[in-house]
């Protein structure tokens, strides 16, 4: 194992991340370390990097969608042997002794950390991970296009449990997340509807060839009243936007862990027993339910790859909405 690493290190939030080398961290009791082969890019770690989310670990590696083989155990560890292949999602630790953990709600811990936040992530050659928060990543799927099933994929997921039997799913926002759990709602038999920026006609063309129903701008009424709605994009105003569109008993959900704003709206939009919620986190259930249901479907992940040193552009372009699919940090040498 080499002795230092390469790592896109957060120093200050507002600034880009910068290059440097790090030394290889070791596995401590109940640790595994990971060599890192692919790491997704969330819009999580761009709210980190600009300051929405307040409270990081600093320095920091950013990362939480990561795929990569055991190089080393810590004491104790039991659940997984080096050299097999692994996931880490955002879930990084929680104290399981609080009222959340014991009643099955873990991801509402007030104590839990999370990877790439408070504990270094996958923006680089080497990390460490608590062996029970980890995953083990199904047959089928390489490691760079795994990747986003941990984040994207598993908040997706969580938010269509939320959203209920709903027949008629609205998407508003149709980003990783959203293309990843339109695969899951059509394989369930639901009519998806997928609302994308006013105008990005390609966007809405992704979202048929996926198996949605119907297309349209965020600015569009659907052609039918919605049983429920999952927001992924994180625009407050987006929330009576699909209220309007919820048929009276229906949900909302908020998919987001940073959202700007909601604005007021008249209570007409949310009489009639609606509902607006959001989902918060994850949970371990969550990842087991939904990596064993991935590869049935089987789900299609549109990833374009970077190179580590490249994490600022891959950032950037998720910012300014240049992506069809995920961007992932392709450690394995394939994309040098």
């Amino acid at each position: 194992m080499a002795n230092r690493m390469r790592a896109m290190v957060l120093e200050r939030q507002g600034r880009p991340l910068r290059a440097t080398e790090l030394d290889v961290p070791r596995a401590g009791a109940g640790q595994v370390l990971l060599k890192v082969s692919a790491c997704a890019v969330c819009r999580t770690d761009l709210h980190i990097m600009d300051g929405d989310l307040t409270d990081p670990k600093l320095p920091l590696v950013l990362g939480h969608e990561i795929v990569g083989v055991v190089d080393e155990v810590g004491d104790g560890v039991t659940r997984f042997s080096k050299g097999e292949r692994v996931g880490v999602p955002w879930l990084g630790w929680t104290c399981g002794e609080c009222r959340y953990c014991v009643s099955g709600r873990e991801n509402l811990c007030d104590r839990a950390r999370f990877t790439g936040y408070h504990i270094d992530g996958g923006y680089a050659d080497y990390a460490v991970a608590d062996e029970r928060y980890c995953l083990p990543v199904p047959a089928g799927l390489d490691d760079v296009h795994a990747a986003p099933l941990l984040c994207a994929g598993l908040i997706g997921y969580r938010s269509l449990v939320a959203a209920g039997d709903a027949k008629r799913l609205g998407l508003y926002g149709f980003g990783v997340a959203a293309h990843l759990i339109v695969q899951v709602a059509v394989h369930q038999g639901r009519a998806v509807y997928a609302f994308t920026r006013p105008g990005d006609e390609a966007g809405q063309r992704f979202a048929r060839d996926l198996g949605a129903q119907w297309a349209g701008g965020s600015d569009t009424r659907p052609p039918d009243l919605l049983d429920a709605a999952i927001i992924f994009a994180p625009v407050g105003r987006l929330v009576p936007t699909a209220l309007e569109a919820v048929a009276k008993g229906g949900t909302v959900v908020c998919a987001g862990i940073h959202m700007s704003d909601i604005p007021s709206f008249p209570y007409e939009l949310l009489w009639g027993e609606r509902v607006v919620r959001s989902v918060a986190n994850l949970t371990r259930r969550d990842g087991a339910e939904f990596l064993a249901l991935a590869p049935q479907i089987p789900i299609r992940t549109e990833v374009q790859p970077y190179r580590l040193e490249d994490a600022n552009r891959a950032l950037d372009d998720l910012r300014t909405g240049r992506l069809a699919g995920a961007a992932v940090l392709d450690l394995s040498g394939e994309s040098r």
